[in-house]
């Protein structure tokens, strides 16, 4: 592994990037497919014919989260089936704009992640943090029987160890109260800015349905400091600007 002391952190990144851009990030594509083969079979599509529709859909819908969905109180419990729902649940998806908002997400900051840890590392890291995250909530909501579903505390590491490894890299964001302007900002400042949002959402929300911020916060967290244990002392805190690759999260 390069250490990154040794070497200019402008032309890094940017190898990193190119390297990300070229198909070098296996593990965040495999990632990817997998959650969107998952949803397109599951009865939340609605592409798979073998659920029926109207009642029988919902019902099956219903049973598809109860089935592989974190539910706060039984995990808690501590009972076998719920102990691995943690780890089901990073694949399952309640809708559309759900996988797909989680999708660009992880488009955007994984594939630079996975070349900067490499592809067993990453692979273990987003399991083992969105694993943390789901349970970091459930142990809060612990009284709550609402489902669980969704890759976003694995996602949300992935943002927090981003935000450590490179955080003068620049990426395309798009903000609603700015007409959805394309603008380019440093990492550093997109990503305070979500966590910060993530955050005042998490301490004013409810165990009931909705996003699950706390599990947003908690991976953000467990990422982030991973990275630092992980990779103190490796990364330049340069004031040159990084890599030049577009994203937009």
């Amino acid at each position: 592994m390069i250490d990154l002391r040794e070497v200019d952190w402008r032309e890094r990144a940017r190898e990193l990037g190119a390297a990300a851009t070229a198909g070098g990030a296996p593990v965040t594509y495999g990632l990817m497919a997998l959650c969107c083969a998952v949803f397109l079979i599951s009865p939340l599509s609605g592409f798979n014919p073998a659920y029926g529709s109207a009642d029988a859909l919902l019902a099956a819908q219903a049973g598809y989260f109860e089935r592989w969905g974190v539910i706060p109180g039984e995990l808690v419990d501590g009972s076998a089936h719920a102990v691995l729902t943690p780890l089901t649940a990073l694949f399952v998806h309640g809708s559309w704009l759900h996988l797909l908002g989680n999708m660009l997400f992880l488009y955007v900051f994984g594939a630079m992640t996975e070349e900067r840890m490499g592809r067993t590392e990453f692979a273990l890291f987003y399991l083992a943090c969105g694993y943390f995250a789901l349970v970091a909530y459930a142990v809060v909501h612990a009284d709550s029987d609402q489902t669980l579903v969704g890759a976003s505390g694995a996602i949300s590491a992935v943002l927090g160890a981003f935000l450590y490894l490179f955080p003068r890299a620049r990426v395309t964001s798009l903000f609603p109260f700015l007409f959805f302007l394309p603008l380019r900002f440093p990492a550093w400042i997109v990503l305070v800015f979500w966590f910060v949002l993530q955050w005042l959402a998490a301490r004013s929300a409810g165990s009931g349905p909705g996003v699950a911020y706390l599990a947003h916060v908690a991976g953000f967290m467990a990422g982030f400091l991973y990275a630092w244990v992980r990779f103190r002392g490796t990364t330049v805190k340069s004031p040159a600007t990084a890599t030049e690759g577009e994203s937009q999260p």
